[in-house]
């Protein structure tokens, strides 16, 4: 009888942590980010990662303080312009397109991430033929990434925090 009471109070949990990792799903009412490199090239995917960091500071810095995604859409919006002075710095050829752009299924520590079209500032390089980085900008889920101390379940517990107050 132990037995039995033991197996299906484990199962009980299992299935309330993998409804619980349903739930934490990245709401319409984001925008995301997404860098494509040039090439696959070693040098071409470290000048993506370098132009990635650059610009996801100053990105960061302008809509830490939005409270809502009218506030950071106006925000990008206006600071384009800096995102280009950016990557012009970096004497490569770029294409820049903030409004709705595919994005493929990703799943990342416990999160998923829905392919699909979705509002987004996409920053090409070159040829955009190399892999990609991206991550969501607003709510600010990027910067969970920067904090490498977290782990799984509480980059998911503080992601789904993040999520609910932008709801």
């Amino acid at each position: 009888m132990k037995k039995i009471i033991i197996v299906l109070f484990i199962f009980i949990v299992i299935a309330v942590c993998l409804n619980e990792k349903e739930n934490i799903l990245i709401p319409d009412s984001a925008i995301r980010f997404r860098i494509i490199a040039n090439s696959n090239t070693e040098f071409d995917q470290n000048l993506k990662l370098t132009i990635k960091k650059d610009v996801e500071k100053v990105l960061y810095n302008l809509i830490a303080d939005a409270k809502n995604i009218e506030e950071a859409r106006k925000i990008i919006t206006n600071n384009l312009e800096t995102v280009k002075n950016i990557l012009k710095n970096y004497n490569v050829n770029y294409d820049i397109n903030f409004g709705n752009n595919y994005f493929p299924v990703k799943e990342y520590k416990g999160i998923t991430y829905s392919e699909g079209n979705y509002e987004s500032l996409v920053i090409t390089l070159g040829e955009g033929l190399g892999n990609n980085w991206w991550c969501v900008l607003f709510p600010p889920l990027c910067l969970l990434d920067e904090q490498s101390n977290l782990n799984d379940i509480e980059y998911e517990m503080y992601a789904a925090k993040l999520i609910n107050k932008f709801k």
